[in-house]
């Protein structure tokens, strides 16, 4: 028997009118953060070089400090890594997320239960 999987819950923060943090900008800070740079990171997304480079920066001014920090060439080139405080954003999105994953995790389960099955067999 195989166990039905919960509907997930998404977590955007609006910060204010035009400062979002969401999804997508953690987990490419992730990416950045396990891949060390913003190019590997974007590939790894499937996304433009440009559109994440556009992201870091939109994370870093709405902000108010960097996220992330670029690193010039040297040896095997340059990359990028995460601040103490992109590292501390990070956490502390995945910290609210599995809070309100929680708090939301018995409402999930009657919402499943009241839909009926749409998978094609």
């Amino acid at each position: 028997m195989t166990k039905t999987k919960l509907p997930s819950l998404s977590l955007r923060i609006d910060l204010d009118a035009e400062r979002r943090i969401g999804p997508g900008k953690i987990q490419l800070l992730e990416q950045i953060k396990e891949q060390g740079s913003i190019s590997a990171a974007s590939r790894a997304m499937d996304m433009s070089y440009k559109r994440a480079w556009d992201l870091v920066d939109e994370i870093n001014r709405i902000c108010g400090q960097a996220a992330v920090e670029r690193q010039t060439g040297g040896k095997h080139g340059g990359g990028a890594m995460l601040t103490p405080f992109g590292l501390s954003l990070v956490q502390s999105y995945r910290d609210i997320e599995r809070a309100a994953a929680d708090a939301a995790k018995k409402h999930l389960v009657s919402l499943q239960s009241g839909m009926k099955s749409s998978r094609k067999g």
